[in-house]
């Protein structure tokens, strides 16, 4: 489980007022595109359908994370058809014109703040605990990453619902 505190808000660019608009597009970007951004996105997707425009990109290219299917397979969703991608595979792919970007991890953040120089994108730093760190048996790592997307739902499903 997360440490208490683990998911503390803290944000980069606009002030509240900003932020309290809900985006038409959003970037979940993490660490490697493996595990947090990944269970953000198909979260988001799944919660707003084609009303929010969502991808996820990392800083690095990571591997498919198999405790992150299983985490996602659990509450239904599917993240089969996912291929970890760095933000710079995605500009090329897609282009980066979202409204906003989630960082969860601090290199993630960095990353996106780097973006603001050249872009016209707001970010959003969310910590969030990386679950590929816990240790134990296969359940009780899998908690972990439960942990992580049940925080995330909760999160996207605040952040973005409409206003």
């Amino acid at each position: 489980m997360a440490a208490p505190g683990a998911f503390e808000d803290a944000a980069a660019g606009p002030g509240p007022a900003a932020r309290r608009e809900r985006p038409q597009s959003v970037l979940f970007m993490c660490g490697q595109n493996s595990v947090r951004s990944p269970m953000a996105a198909v979260l988001a997707r799944h919660l707003f359908g084609r009303s929010l425009y969502v991808g996820s990109a990392g800083v690095l290219k990571g591997e498919t994370d198999p405790f992150v299917t299983a985490a996602i397979d659990e509450i239904g969703l599917d993240l089969s058809r996912h291929r970890p991608q760095t933000l710079e595979e995605l500009e090329e792919n897609e282009g980066l014109g979202f409204d906003l970007v989630v960082t969860l991890s601090p290199d993630a953040h960095h990353r996106a703040l780097e973006l603001t120089r050249t872009n016209a994108i707001d970010v959003e730093y969310w910590p969030t605990p990386d679950p590929t760190l816990a240790s134990g048996n296969r359940e009780q790592r899998l908690d972990a990453y439960r942990g992580v997307r049940d925080e995330l739902e909760r999160r996207i499903r605040t952040r973005f619902r409409p206003r």
